[in-house]
C-alpha cells in the first residue's frame, strides 16, 4: 500500500515527488515514457523562455552556462534530481484504469498494479496534437512534433501557426534552407512569442525571406500541394511537407473517466485551487493538466508550487 501515486515522470511530476519523499511518504511515480517526456520530445535546438533558476524544482539548484537553458541542460538536470534522490519512478509504464473503492485507489497499469491512499495527476498536454480537421492531414509528410531543421533542407514547407513552435520551426528551417510559407489564423504574429525571436521572423517575412499568409486557413493537402484559404481567395501551392504547429491538449477521456468534472467550453478541470484537489477526494492536479484547452496558463516555472500545496493539503489530512 503506497500512501501517494503520481502519475507523470515531467518537471512537476519529480517535484511531487521530491515533496513527498521530504514529507516521508512512500510514493511511486509512474511515467508512459521517458523520463521527462515531454521535454525529451521537444525540439533538440530549443531555447527555453524561462531562466534556469524559475524550472528549477526542489530547491535544487539548475547551473547552466548562459541564462536561457536549452533541452540538453534540462534532461540533464532532471535526470540528475531524480536519479540523485533516488525518487522511485517506473518508466515506460501506462496507467490503463483508476478507481476509487472506499477511501483507496487502485490503479492498474501496462506492467503492474497498486494501491494507494492519495493520487497525484501531473500528466501534462504534450501527448495529444489538435488537428486541424481537414482532408489530407493523415498523410505522412503533415507532421505535429519537429525534433531538427536539417530534416528540411531544400524543401517545400507550410507552417501551421504564429507561436513559439511555430516560429521556431519556420525560422530553423529557413535557415536550412528551406522555403517556407507560413499560414496564419490571425492577422499577426503571436504577442507571447518569445521576445528575441519576435523581430526575426517579422523581419524575414517582411524582406520576403519567409512567406506568410495572414487571416488564412490551411484548407487540403495533398501529396505535392496544399490549399490555402486566404482573405483574397482560394490558392494553392506545391508542398513537400507540413508542420501542423497547432498545440497539444491533454487527455480529456482519461480525466472524465477518472471522474474528474471538466468545464464545457474549454474543458478546465476542477479542483480546488487552494490544495489542488479535484472533485474527486483524494485525487490531485500537478502542472498544466490543470488548464484544460488553455494550456498556455501553465508551464514549470508557475506550477512547480503545485507539489507544495498538495503535500500540505495531505499532511493537514493526515
Amino acid at each position: 500500500m503506497l500512501d501517494i501515486l503520481i502519475i507523470g515522470g515531467g518537471p512537476i511530476g519529480i517535484a511531487c515527488g521530491l515533496a513527498a519523499q521530504k514529507a516521508g511518504f512512500s510514493f511511486l511515480i509512474v511515467e508512459k515514457g521517458c523520463l521527462v517526456n515531454s521535454l525529451y520530445n521537444y525540439p533538440s535546438t530549443m531555447t527555453f523562455f524561462s531562466t534556469s533558476e524559475k524550472l528549477e524544482i526542489g530547491g535544487i539548484p539548475f547551473v547552466t552556462i548562459s541564462n536561457k537553458p536549452v533541452r540538453a541542460e534540462a534532461l540533464e538536470y532532471y535526470r540528475r534530481v531524480a536519479t540523485s534522490n533516488h525518487l522511485p519512478i517506473n518508466l515506460f509504464e501506462e496507467v490503463i484504469s483508476l478507481k476509487k473503492e472506499g477511501d483507496i485507489y487502485n490503479v492498474v497499469t501496462s506492467k503492474g498494479e497498486y494501491q494507494a491512499k492519495y493520487v497525484i495527476l501531473s500528466t501534462g498536454f504534450y501527448d495529444i496534437a489538435v488537428n486541424l480537421n481537414i482532408p489530407g492531414e493523415d498523410l505522412p509528410k503533415v507532421q505535429h512534433y519537429y525534433k531538427d531543421p536539417h530534416y528540411y533542407a531544400m524543401q517545400k514547407i507550410v507552417v501551421v501557426g504564429s507561436s513559439n513552435s511555430a516560429i521556431d520551426v519556420a525560422l530553423e528551417t529557413y535557415r536550412k534552407g528551406a522555403e517556407v510559407t507560413l499560414v496564419i489564423r490571425g492577422d499577426e504574429i503571436s504577442k507571447r512569442v518569445k521576445y528575441w525571436v519576435r523581430p526575426d521572423v517579422i523581419n524575414r517575412i517582411k524582406e520576403g525571406s519567409i512567406k506568410a499568409y495572414f487571416n488564412s486557413n490551411l484548407k487540403a493537402i495533398r501529396e505535392f500541394e496544399v490549399d490555402i484559404e486566404t482573405p483574397d481567395g482560394n490558392i494553392t501551392i506545391p508542398n513537400d511537407f507540413v508542420m501542423a504547429m497547432t498545440g497539444y491538449k491533454p487527455n480529456f477521456e482519461f480525466l472524465k473517466k477518472l471522474g474528474i468534472t471538466l468545464s464545457e467550453d474549454k474543458f478546465i478541470p476542477q479542483y480546488n485551487p487552494e490544495t489542488m484537489e479535484t472533485n474527486v477526494l483524494g485525487l490531485y492536479l500537478a502542472g498544466v493538466v490543470c488548464g484544460g484547452l488553455d494550456t498556455h496558463l501553465w508551464f514549470i516555472e508557475n506550477s512547480r508550487v503545485h507539489a507544495d500545496m498538495i503535500l500540505a493539503d495531505i499532511l493537514r489530512k493526515k
